[in-house]
């Protein structure tokens, strides 16, 4: 019994350091708009990519993981954005997944979203 109970303990102390130390991770959005489709995408996923260089400044962190994330809509001028209003479909990269919908000024409004971890 005793041989059991010390191969289950070396188990457990085996499992334990096979365990990565949990990340930390946030997701962050950018958002802009542009009169085309190719113009928004474009300004929202530089917008995003400034607001991960500024968090990272701000929280003194020198390495991070980008992957995509869908954020949701973060419209200018509405409280929502409705089904409808969306254009699909949805553009994702390795590093952005980013959604777009019919502004109210702008033709086209798009957020960009991202999960960063370090």
């Amino acid at each position: 019994m005793r041989t059991i109970r010390l191969a289950l303990v070396a188990v457990g102390l085996c499992m334990a350091q096979g365990t990565p130390a949990s990340a930390a991770c946030v997701v962050l959005a950018g958002t802009a708009d542009g009169f085309d489709k190719e113009t928004a995408v474009s300004r929202a996923q530089l917008a995003l990519d400034d607001y991960i260089k500024q968090y990272k400044a701000e929280n003194h962190l020198s390495a991070v993981t980008v992957s995509a994330m869908r954020a949701e809509p973060q419209p200018y001028w509405r409280g929502r954005v409705s089904e409808n209003m969306m254009y699909h479909p949805d553009i994702v990269t390795e590093k952005s997944y980013t959604v777009c919908w019919q502004g109210v000024i702008s033709t086209y409004v798009c957020t960009s979203g991202a999960q960063v971890c370090w």
